[in-house]
């Protein structure tokens, strides 16, 4: 099953690896900042890099959990339908989008890899919603599953303190644009998805 998916398995373990690393150094406010958390003032002074090593580091073994399920599910679905080089360009892509809006308009330092996951997330609803009028019940099925997930989860980023929804909002956004044009893969045959035996969705 996992090595229908490699690319979502190296990055599981790539997130893994480093928080496994920052358990050596504390898991406060400081040393994240020094281990490469995103912060605005410090990217708008140059450090751009901050924008990618965030997306690696997280503040808590709960967050670290969290993100590593949303990562396996989401990723390896998205792999399974549309290949490892895809899923690793769009991942990084929304991934330092969702960096991006967290570094231009949150004030506080940022870390975790939620803004690619949500990323992922509006790369498949973008995907599946342009081709609505062509998906199987199996399809459609996971559309409203991935736009519930969506809901439920920016609800959350509103309500509960904490959570960076600004790399949620932007992650996802540019997500659902990538998606929305991202043509038609091979679809025949499918590898099977990590969580469940997806079928083909068109």
């Amino acid at each position: 099953m996992l090595r229908g998916i490699p690319a979502t398995v190296l990055l599981l373990i790539a997130i893994a690896v480093v928080f496994v690393l920052q358990l050596f150094t504390g898991l406060a406010d400081g040393p994240l900042i020094q281990l490469g958390a995103n912060y605005g003032p410090a990217v708008r002074a140059g450090q751009y890099w901050r924008l990618v090593t965030s997306m690696f580091l997280h503040g808590s073994f709960l967050h670290f959990g969290f993100n590593a399920w949303g990562l396996f599910q989401l990723c390896g679905l998205f792999e399974s339908w549309l290949g490892s080089w895809r899923l690793l360009v769009v991942y990084f892509a929304t991934g330092i989008a969702g960096s991006l809006a967290s570094a231009g308009l949150s004030r506080y330092p940022s870390v975790g890899a939620s803004g690619a996951i949500f990323g992922i997330l509006g790369a498949l609803i973008g995907f599946l919603l342009r081709r609505r009028a062509a998906l199987n019940p199996e399809g459609r099925s996971i559309l409203m599953q991935l736009l519930f997930w969506a809901a439920v989860n920016v609800y959350f980023g509103f309500t509960e303190p904490g959570i960076d929804n600004y790399a949620h909002l932007g992650g996802c956004a540019a997500g659902l644009l990538i998606g929305a044009v991202l043509p038609e893969p091979d679809l025949e045959p499918l590898p099977e998805s990590p969580a469940r035996d997806y079928e083909t969705p068109l």
